[in-house]
């Protein structure tokens, strides 16, 4: 069997963006670097909220061994998830395939880099299969993806044009239309599409995906080194982990820790660890506000990946409090790995990843003072955290997560190698011409 020539594409690296996507993505590249016969390499975008672009070329090395790549994409339009700047993107894109020539094209997301770039690798690639994890809701809902309202964040259970229409009134719901329609378009070039849990596949079946062209596909973890744990006695330590921003329900966990003090208890703590980048000076402040009013809470900032076993060691409870619908967050597999039970939103990938009473405890989305309920259930009940640890499951190792994707890519490519493209990806494809106006959809 000839060499596999795999590339992984992602919005960002998580040495600039360090989300639960670009974190996944990167891991996956790493772990196939090691595997005999396998040829990896990363493809990531970037935008002037990253760095400056380079003059000369748009494609930038990150790292020293040249298999690292930075592609500069500043000019994008969230709505459409289009690419507008295709004269300047698309040459040197297609270059970098033509010039590494990938048996695989593996997309974690297509932010900043376009839509339509599936169908520039169909064309540049003809043989090549494209595999699409599906990691958020970006495809369907134009709110950054999460599918809450724009008004006052409540979920929203499926997307349409008059109801996102609501969240947008200056966006008229047949440009909703349009682009449900181009993105659609464009997502039949995938060859497979993965959703590493069951609610978020369900979500894009009722969105119109063909069930047979989604599997799901469990995302990995690095194995952690040793850690020393805490001492058993109290287990009154909580803790968040991620990036800090309205979603995520840190203002949720804060108000909640303010509660429990309110209520008489005093012998606990709540850290938050995590930045918040690119947040706004409103949310900032409400943030800094909800920290005062939390006395047994405290920020201790951004932390480096390496930290982060050491810092979940330390603790007794990590809670997840994202009030929208979280799809597979990698801190619960972290947690697990950590030996900590979860404390998360009763919605959407969190609770099936933990399961209430057996290894962590749900409370409400979005519902400060049922969490406060499950804090205090946390602190008074006795030996409910050793209860619950031995109720966690094994997690998936990215050893295991590589070889499983493995099989799929060869799969994929014996049927490349076999079968002529498949017609779905020719004939109703746009047209050589088409690729500029569907950069433009408005």
């Amino acid at each position: 069997m000839s060499e596999l020539r795999i590339l992984q594409v992602c919005h960002n690296h998580p040495s600039l963006h360090p989300g639960g996507t670009e974190i996944f993505a990167h891991d996956l590249f790493t772990a196939f670097k090691s595997v005999p016969g396998i040829a990896s390499a990363f493809l990531a975008c970037v935008s002037g909220l990253h760095r400056d672009p380079k003059p000369g070329t748009r494609l930038q090395a990150m790292g020293h061994n040249g298999d690292e790549m930075l592609l500069w994409s500043g000019h994008y339009d969230r709505f459409y998830q289009s690419q507008v700047d295709l004269y300047g993107v698309v040459p040197e894109l297609a270059q970098f395939l033509r010039n590494f020539r990938p048996d695989i094209v593996h997309v974690h997301h297509t932010q900043l880099l376009g839509m339509e770039m599936l169908f520039l690798i169909r064309r540049v690639l003809p043989q090549a299969r494209i595999v699409y994890t599906l990691h958020d809701y970006f495809p369907i809902c134009a709110h950054e993806g999460q599918m809450v309202t724009t008004k006052d964040h409540t979920l929203c259970e499926r997307a349409s044009p008059d109801a996102c229409h609501g969240c947008f009134p200056k966006a008229s719901p047949d440009k909703f239309v349009l682009r449900e329609t181009h993105i659609k378009n464009m997502f039949r070039m995938v060859d497979q599409f993965l959703a590493p849990s069951k609610f978020l596949e369900q979500r894009y079946i009722a969105w119109g995906l063909a069930p047979e062209r989604i599997r799901i596909m469990r995302n990995g973890r690095p194995a952690l080194p040793p850690q020393r744990s805490r001492e058993p006695g109290r287990a009154n330590v909580f803790a968040t982990f991620g990036n800090v921003s309205p979603f995520k329900g840190t203002l949720v966990a804060l108000d909640a820790a303010a509660r429990v003090a309110a209520g008489g208890k005093s012998d606990f703590e709540l850290r938050i660890h995590g930045g918040m980048p690119f947040q706004t000076d409103a949310f900032r402040a409400k943030f800094e506000a909800a920290l005062e009013a939390a006395p047994a809470a405290r920020h201790l900032g951004a932390y480096d990946s390496g930290r982060r076993p050491a810092l979940m060691a330390s603790v007794d409870w990590v809670i997840v409090p994202s009030i929208w619908w979280e799809n597979a967050p990698l801190v619960i597999s972290e947690a697990f790995q950590a030996g900590k039970p979860v404390l998360c939103s009763d919605i959407g990938g969190m609770a099936e990843m933990v399961e209430d009473g057996v290894n962590g405890l749900h409370f409400r989305a979005g519902d400060p003072a049922d969490l406060a309920r499950v804090m205090r259930r946390a602190l008074s009940e006795r030996n409910l955290r050793a209860k619950l640890a031995e109720g966690i499951p094994a997690v998936p190792s990215i050893a295991d997560c590589a070889f499983e994707h493995l099989k799929l890519y060869g799969a994929l490519r014996d049927q490349a190698d076999t079968t002529p493209m498949l017609a779905d990806h020719t004939e109703r494809a746009p047209g050589p011409a088409a690729v500029v106006q569907l950069g433009r959809p408005h």
